[in-house]
C-alpha cells in the first residue's frame, strides 16, 4: 500500500507542514485554521464589509461602507 497524501487543494508539503504547525499552535483544526485566517484577511481587507457581507451589530467599523451611507 502506498502513502499517497490526498488534497482537495493544491498546496505544496511545507505549506501543509505551516498550516499543521498554526493549527497546533491555535488548537484548531487544520480547517478551522483556514477558516480563522480568511475571516482575520476578509476584515482586513474589507472593514467596513462588502454589500452582501455586513459586520455584525455593535461592531466597531473603520472603513467606509461599501453603499457610502453607513453611519
Amino acid at each position: 500500500m502506498s502513502n499517497k497524501i490526498v488534497r482537495t487543494f493544491s498546496a505544496s508539503t511545507q505549506d501543509l507542514e505551516m498550516l499543521e504547525a498554526l493549527a497546533r499552535y491555535h488548537g484548531f483544526s487544520k480547517s478551522a485554521t483556514i477558516t480563522s485566517l480568511i475571516r482575520k484577511e476578509f476584515w482586513r481587507v474589507f472593514p467596513a464589509g462588502t454589500e452582501a457581507i455586513q459586520p455584525e451589530a455593535g461592531a466597531r467599523v473603520d472603513g467606509p461602507s461599501p453603499s457610502g451611507s453607513r453611519d
